[in-house]
């Protein structure tokens, strides 16, 4: 989808200015992969001395750029790297078609930048099961390589949409050692998105300097915190990937600083949150807390049970505060539950506790909480000390107006 056609309601007003990030430079092309009239690829070179860290969809039926990606993680760093994403097909589910693919585009980038194929990236994003027209690419790749420019990740950004109502961009800057380090993050993601690690490509950047293995860990603690706590509609996709390039072109070493790990969370949580407020057809955000779990795993469970049920999904839409529907979410989750410890919060209004409706219970007062378009859902176990908190959206016409025809 186009950008600014039928935006998201939930969308911001416009897409941030993002700082410069030494060390990394971006280019877009349009190469009619699906699309027509508009970028589909996008590419980004990093200097050498960058380190690569990744998080990956754990699909069973993953696609040929994920397997190729996840077995290029940890290679050398002296030689930089090159990351392009093609948008229109995912080149997933197309047997050797799929990896002869990747092994073009791989090969074209190395030929066009000198990046050592190992150090060649791949991502696609699209229609699964049709083989990709990697050629459309490929003839592409002086023109990429030429127009390669420090300021065009807004333009990288637009290029991996799907059926994205708009482009996903987020930034954040801390103190390393009296210095300043910055991050920049874009990523795609409309529909298809469950944890695990949601439907989705995200690629973040930063001038700091830090471990590979550092870099990995605080990825993944990240990524758990942040992607895989969002849902749209429960469908994990076959091409998932996140990857997080740390140039150390500032000179600023930020191994096991935690300033810095505090920011690479918060871009991934600004672009976890963009990605549901793009879900789509979604009218609504809404943010589902658990606590008092016997267990944090167990909260989780529960906050995703309640976040994927059509039933919850579908009141949400229509600003009905029906809080039975997560009473039997949170019961058919798994995770232990006792009906009688259970208390229940929309927004600020208890509804239910102790296996029923609370005795002050104003069915208006979280009616009018319903109207928002930020919704809030506390669900209390009364069991332990466990706690969650995680994201998603109402489930509108819009979803299936979009998906019924998706191919087309």
């Amino acid at each position: 989808m186009a950008e600014g056609a039928n935006v998201s309601p939930l969308a911001p007003a416009k897409f941030p200015d993002l700082p410069i990030i030494d060390g990394v430079t971006f280019s877009a092309v349009a190469a009619g992969v699906k699309y027509t009239g508009r970028d589909d690829v996008m590419l980004a070179q990093c200097v050498p001395g960058t380190a690569i860290a990744g998080t990956f969809t754990r699909s069973a039926t993953r696609s040929a750029p994920v397997l190729d990606c996840q077995a290029k993680l940890g290679g050398s760093t002296k030689d930089g790297a090159a990351i392009l994403v093609n948008s229109g097909n995912s080149n997933a589910f197309t047997g050797r078609n799929g990896q002869a693919a990747v092994d073009g585009i791989v090969q074209a980038v190395s030929n066009a930048t000198g990046i050592p194929a190992t150090r060649v990236f791949t991502a696609s994003t699209g229609v699964i099961g049709e083989p990709l027209p990697f050629e459309r690419i490929t003839t592409k790749l002086g023109e990429l390589n030429t127009s390669l420019s420090a300021d065009k990740i807004a333009d990288a950004a637009r290029a991996i949409m799907t059926t994205d109502t708009y482009p996903k961009g987020a930034s954040a800057t801390c103190e390393v050692a009296g210095k300043t380090v910055k991050i920049a993050g874009i990523a795609k993601g409309s529909g298809m998105i469950a944890p695990d690690m949601a439907t989705m490509l995200v690629y973040i950047f930063t001038d700091a300097k830090v471990d590979q293995d550092a870099l990995q860990a605080m990825t993944a603690t990240s990524c758990d915190s942040t992607f895989n706590c969002i849902t749209v509609d429960s469908d994990t996709s076959t091409s998932d990937s996140l990857l997080v390039a740390a140039t150390g072109a500032s000179g600023v070493d930020a191994t096991g600083n935690k300033a810095f790990e505090v920011a690479l969370n918060e871009v991934m949580l600004d672009l976890a949150h963009q990605v549901v407020r793009d879900g789509e057809g979604a009218t609504k955000f809404v943010e589902i807390n658990v606590t008092g779990a016997v267990d944090d795993v167990s909260a989780k469970i529960h906050g995703l049970s309640i976040a994927n049920s059509p039933l919850v999904k579908t009141a949400i839409a229509g600003e009905d505060p029906n809080w039975g529907r997560v009473v039997m979410a949170v019961g058919k989750s798994g995770a232990p539950a006792d009906r009688d410890a259970l208390s229940i919060w929309f927004g600020d209004t208890l509804v239910a506790e102790n296996g029923w409706v609370s005795q002050n219970y104003q069915e208006e007062d979280a009616a009018e909480h319903m109207k928002s378009d930020h919704i809030c859902i506390r669900v209390d176990c009364g069991m332990g000390t466990g706690s969650s908190t995680v994201w998603t959206c109402d489930l509108t016409h819009g979803y299936i107006e979009i998906n019924a025809d998706y191919r087309s």
